[in-house]
């Protein structure tokens, strides 16, 4: 009679390599007490996901903070989703928000010593793995074709009983070592099950690194752990890769909530200790009322790809997630007034529970903050880099005069509180099209808001009288002091306590004559700091467009 060992040898002849071998091959790693060892795990089947980078930057975070190692690891067992190309724009994505692995798969060749990193090229582990397990009477081969298990569900159906493969609905569970070899022999296909030794009517407890005590059904599926073609469920490759890879936090979606206990049981059949689970909130979108996870197909900023076309700094999105990560980073970020995430202790005990709704205007706001702290010399690459790929037409303009460029990006930048315009790379140009000759002029024919209630001989005069009268190369103040002088001269209030007060007598206040000298320049009733735009554009150009404006409105 045929036992466990003739059944693992005629099922694996080739693998000679044991778990005690495995275990030599990558030991413990030596780092300091209470270092992580976290992992961002995606499949290659499409672009990186908002949600995935959520993920990676908990990882990451978690590990750095604590002197451990994140890693990269690539899932890629499902070949039929697998998407050539994908694994790299995962890395390369990672690398744009600086969430790097200090280890793992690379395009380039795997990096460290708990490798291979792609569960493809694992099969040698995994097959050494499963041959323990079928010596121990922990899995075997199943023979069920898809019309099998089809009957079975439907039997399931019919006597209202739980959908899966176990106990007597497990039909090639209990066969004799005997049959199944004969079944192998004879060339009938077969897939290998993990042998659950699970009760769904019991309960599994388990103690989540953000929720705390989890209590679930037990598992008591036979899961698939060797497909057909060879390669590992995710269920299994998982198990046996943060094992040998020394994994002591995982951090994942709470969709996998239910799989953990599946999962803990066969940490439990292998004799291994398994790592912490930490469960983050899924991002959520308000769609007609309705909270919904934020979906790959319906939202476009399910992508990261979308922020970085947009144009938002990396920083920004990463300082938004930590915000949606921990409840007490924007009380810190206040108290701080830094905008550096990394400078944040994060805690998993302050994690939400619950989904975070995705917030643009949140995220508009840090972006905001962020791109304004930032000095022109360190910004303007980024733009001009940025533009290069996603807008030619800035791009153009950046070439065209770098350092006229510059001085534009610098507008109120170099103050204690500097001008907010821009949350994205994007908002730049449709800011800064006046600043161009060809552009304004193409404003200009589109119409200028001037208030409706001036005359066009008024608007005249008062254009020569600012074409003639303002100084260059001032300070503010004595700038100031001469659109005063000109806006009395028009009928203009000196100060608004004198407009207030009496408003028939004049004809607005100095705000309101400067408005008009800010359309005639900018086509818009908002621009940046007047001053520092005439100084920009500069004296010849300035007259340009005053006189040009002026004689418009005398014809």
């Amino acid at each position: 009679m045929a036992d466990y060992n003739d059944l693992a040898e005629l099922l694996f002849p080739d693998v000679k390599e044991t778990i005690d071998d495995l275990e030599k091959k990558y030991p413990p790693r030596n780092l300091v007490e209470g270092a992580q060892v976290t992992r961002f795990a995606p499949s290659p089947t499409g672009f990186l996901h908002t949600g995935s980078l959520f993920t990676a930057l908990i990882g990451h975070t978690i590990a750095k903070q604590s002197g451990g190692v994140f890693y990269f690891r690539l899932e890629d067992t499902d070949t039929k989703r697998t998407i050539e190309g994908s694994g790299k724009d995962l890395v390369d994505q990672l690398a744009v928000f600086g969430v790097s692995a200090d280890e793992g798969w690379f395009p380039e060749g795997d990096k460290g010593n708990y490798g291979p990193y792609r569960q493809s090229e694992r099969k040698q582990i995994y097959r050494t793995v499963i041959k323990e397990l079928i010596r121990r009477g922990r899995a075997y081969p199943d023979f069920c074709t898809p019309e099998d298990l089809e009957a079975i569900r439907k039997v399931q159906e019919a006597n209202k009983a739980l959908p899966g493969y176990y106990g007597k609905y497990a039909r090639d569970r209990n066969l004799t070592v005997d049959e199944q070899i004969e079944r192998i022999n004879a060339g009938t296909p077969w897939v290998i099950r993990y042998k659950s030794n699970g009760d769904h009517d019991k309960k599994t407890k388990f103690v989540d690194a953000i929720r705390g005590e989890i209590e679930l059904q037990d598992n008591d599926i036979d899961m698939v752990i060797l497909k057909s073609d060879g390669l590992p469920t995710y269920h299994f490759a998982h198990v046996c890769d943060d094992h040998f890879m020394h994994t002591t936090l995982i951090t994942r979606g709470e969709e996998w909530i239910p799989s953990t206990p599946a999962h803990l049981d066969m940490f439990r059949a292998l004799g291994w200790k398994a790592p912490k689970y930490a469960h983050l909130p899924v991002i959520m979108k308000l769609d007609h009322g309705n909270k919904r996870k934020l979906s790959k197909r319906k939202d476009a900023e399910a992508a990261v790809s979308y922020f970085l076309e947009a144009g938002y700094p990396p920083e920004g999105l990463l300082t938004y997630l930590m915000s949606i990560a921990n409840s007490n980073f924007e009380e810190w970020m206040i108290a701080t007034k830094d905008y550096d995430y990394h400078h944040f202790k994060f805690s998993m005990k302050k994690m939400s529970l619950d989904g975070a709704l995705f917030d643009m205007d949140k995220l508009n706001y840090f972006s905001k903050e962020l791109l304004a702290k930032e000095n022109v010399e360190s910004l303007e690459p980024k733009v001009k880099e940025w533009a290069s790929v996603h807008s030619l037409v800035l791009f153009e303009k950046i070439n065209r005069d770098e350092s006229y460029f510059k001085k534009i990006l610098n507008i109120e930048r170099e103050r204690k509180n500097p001008r907010k315009d821009y949350a994205k790379y994007s908002d730049i140009e449709p800011l800064t099209r006046f600043f161009y000759a060809d552009e304004y002029a193409k404003l200009v024919e589109q119409g200028l808001p001037f208030n409706e209630r001036y005359e066009k001989a008024f608007l005249a005069s008062l254009l020569k009288d600012f074409a003639s009268s303002l100084p260059f190369g001032v300070d503010e103040p004595t700038w100031f002091a001469s659109v005063k002088d000109v806006a009395t001269k028009h009928g203009y209030a000196i100060s608004n306590k004198d407009y207030k007060e009496n408003p028939d007598a004049f004809v607005g206040n100095i705000s309101d004559a400067a408005e008009v000298l800010r359309v005639a320049l900018t086509c818009s009733t908002q621009s940046p700091n007047l001053h520092e735009v005439i100084e920009i554009l500069g004296k010849e150009e300035v007259e340009k467009r005053l006189l040009s404006l002026a004689s418009s409105f005398e014809k």
